[in-house]
């Protein structure tokens, strides 16, 4: 395999990690996100994680079911097993403000670990067709951009400055980058073992989506405009996948 589609992996997956200095605009012009938005914020972002999913099982698993299932068993289990390494299980974003100081990093890392996941996705993606790969940056680097508005609120609301919280958003999205390419890496090497790779990631994405940000946006804002927030970001995806050539 040439250096030529490794740069690309590394070119749009370094693109969609920037799109999340973006994030840090509400802050920067002095108008803090109210609770509300940023309970759409994590709808937004969850509603393209579930796209992303479902495009993933329609274009990764190549009818390798059981295949799929065991890597999207393995990507619920990392997810999980991350979170109780880490402590991060019982994090309640919602009131860091009281919380300990440790739990301010804890927000970085759920958000890195989360960005590695989203890394194997574009890996993944771009494994299959490059086209499809791009499409799946693009539509992590617009889920970035909300991901990141949430965590430059917790990070000023702490006490960090607008520009290092900025620079922080971007820096947690490093993962991202590094596992895009290493997926690329792997499935070209073992191009057999993409049902798996697909299946981890959407595992992953889905519990992320389900269990965390759902549970949480609907603490935030009402549920009815949580759902139709989710449903037209996921739509979207959909949409967008389903008429790409």
């Amino acid at each position: 395999m040439t250096l030529e589609p490794y740069s690309e992996v590394l070119l749009f997956s370094s693109l969609a990690a920037a799109t999340a200095v973006l994030g840090i605009a509400p802050e920067a012009f002095g108008r803090a996100p109210s609770r509300a938005a940023i309970g759409w914020a994590n709808a937004l972002a969850c509603g393209l994680m579930i796209g992303v999913a479902y495009v993933l099982l329609t274009e990764g698993l190549s009818g390798a079911l059981i295949a799929g299932g065991l890597g999207t068993l393995l990507g619920v289990g990392f997810v999980r097993a991350s979170h109780a390494a880490a402590g991060t299980g019982e994090l309640d974003v919602d009131r860091l403000e009281s919380s300990g100081p440790g739990d301010g990093y804890k927000a970085i890392l759920v958000d890195a670990l989360h960005a590695a996941d989203e890394g194997v996705a574009i890996g993944v993606a771009m494994a299959v067709s490059m086209p499809l790969g791009i499409a799946m940056a693009a539509t992590l680097a617009v889920h970035n951009i909300p991901e990141a508005m949430v965590l430059s609120t917790v990070l000023t609301r702490r006490g960090l400055s607008v520009p290092r919280a900025a620079v922080v958003t971007v820096a947690v999205n490093a993962s991202q980058v590094v596992l895009a390419v290493a997926s690329f890496g792997v499935l070209g090497f073992v191009p057999g073992a993409l049902p798996v790779v697909a299946g981890f990631a959407v595992g992953a994405l889905m519990y992320r989506s389900l269990v965390e940000l759902l549970p949480e946006s609907y603490h935030q804002a009402g549920e009815t405009s949580i759902a139709v927030v989710t449903l037209l970001a996921m739509g979207v995806v959909v949409f967008l996948a389903g008429v790409a050539p």
